[in-house]
C-alpha cells in the first residue's frame, strides 16, 4: 500500500465510504429486482387466469 502521509485517514475513509455505498447500491438493486420480478409474475398469472 502506498504511503498516504498525513492524508491517509481522509483517503481511507473515502475508500471505505465508497465501498459501503457500492455494496448498498448492489443490495438495493438485487432486492428491488426480486420484488419487481415477483410482481411481474403475479401480473402474468392474473392475466393468464382471466384470458
Amino acid at each position: 500500500m502506498p504511503d498516504l502521509g498525513k492524508h491517509a485517514e481522509t483517503v481511507l475513509s473515502a475508500y471505505g465510504a465508497s465501498i459501503v455505498l457500492l455494496v448498498l447500491l448492489v443490495v438495493v438493486s438485487v432486492v428491488r429486482g426480486r420484488r419487481v420480478r415477483a410482481e411481474m409474475k403475479k401480473m402474468e398469472e392474473r392475466m393468464n387466469g382471466n384470458g
